[in-house]
């Protein structure tokens, strides 16, 4: 029986140790690279289709999954080629150029709102850590500061010097402070850049996230996600919980209840939820969220009909609750819960 035999230098049809039939691709970079593409995504090279459409009636067999079809089945097992290899420097060139298309093809954009999501995380613990000790050491000398208050503080270091006989009397120590104060204000200018860039940025990459969720939460999802692809790829039961990982945890554990939400808490209309629709809420905005994502990942434009669907379902439970009061029905007349009951 003939084998048949692929390689990146070509494709060859082997009987007995000898080749009988061989193709070869142009020895050219990019024509290597296109056919690492092809053997890559699954599909077939002109190489390869020149060969099995002179199979006729023979039955072929081939180690590579790819060329299996009516005609040829699969033997596991490789099969030397006695054929002379080409240089290993066209190989090289032809991976690396597949290698970088890849790359680019694989590239999300929102990686760098996920960056600055965190940049922005890092800086609120640079201000409370720079503006605690600013506040603390500007209140030793001026009373009217109030040691809680670091924009205060590094107004009246910077703009009010204290003329106090209490304040550093060497210069350099009352320069170092000053700095200290103008960096404590370089950290909130800089972390007030990052918002308005995020703010700019993400209507524009994922308009339906947006719509849906508002730019800084979409922003802090993608970051929690690590990236739109990802996002895309995530079910919604697992959306409705990013966030909430050491909850979730905890509950497979056995030492809490699961979940019903994690960073989508911080949308507006879940945080004014009763604790009975919470749940609820975060379970359809999550389906929302998922179905904006993939739009958003293949580029789709706005679809308002997601807001409008998650706004009738918020409506619908608010009448809900609202039709099923009873007046005449006292708080003390209700079943004792315990928190665990509760809270679900």
């Amino acid at each position: 029986m003939r084998t048949l035999v692929t390689t990146w230098y070509g494709t060859f049809l082997v009987e007995d140790g000898r080749v009988v039939r061989a193709a070869h691709p142009p020895d050219e970079t990019a024509a290597l690279a296109e056919r690492a593409r092809l053997r890559g995504e699954g599909r077939t090279t002109p190489e390869e289709e020149a060969i099995l459409s002179e199979r006729g009636g023979e039955t072929w067999r081939t180690a590579d999954r790819r060329l299996v079809g009516p005609g040829v089945a699969y033997a596991a097992g490789g099969t030397d080629v006695p054929w002379v290899e080409p240089e290993a420097g066209l190989h090289r060139s032809a991976v690396l150029l597949e290698a970088e298309r890849a790359l680019r093809a694989s590239w999300d954009p929102s990686v760098h709102v996920e960056e600055a999501v965190r940049a922005a995380r890092d800086l609120d613990r640079a201000a409370n850590l720079v503006g605690e000790r600013l506040a603390s050491w500007a209140a030793r000398d001026a009373p009217d500061v109030d040691p809680t208050d670091p924009t205060r503080a590094a107004h009246a270091v910077l703009e009010t010097p204290s003329t106090s006989e209490l304040g550093p009397t060497d210069p350099k120590l009352a320069e170092a402070r000053r700095r200290l104060a103008g960096l404590y204000r370089e950290i909130q200018s800089t972390r007030k850049a990052l918002d308005t860039a995020v703010e700019a940025t993400v209507p524009e990459r994922t308009p339906n996230l947006n719509r849906l969720l508002g730019a800084d939460l979409t922003a802090r999802l993608l970051a929690q996600s690590r990236g739109l692809d990802r996002l895309a790829r995530l079910p919604a039961s697992t959306v409705q919980v990013l966030g909430a990982e050491r909850a979730f945890f905890e509950h497979l554990r056995g030492r809490a209840p699961p979940p019903r939400h994690g960073l989508l808490f911080l949308h507006p209309s879940i945080q004014s939820a009763s604790r009975t629709e919470r749940g609820r809420l975060a379970r359809t905005l999550a389906g929302k969220v998922a179905i904006a994502a993939r739009l958003d990942r293949a580029g789709s434009a706005l679809d308002p009909s997601l807001a409008e669907a998650f706004e009738k379902r918020r409506a619908a439970l608010k009448a809900r609750r609202s039709g099923s009061r009873d007046p005449r029905r006292s708080r003390r007349s209700r079943p004792p819960l315990d928190g665990a009951a509760g809270d679900r």
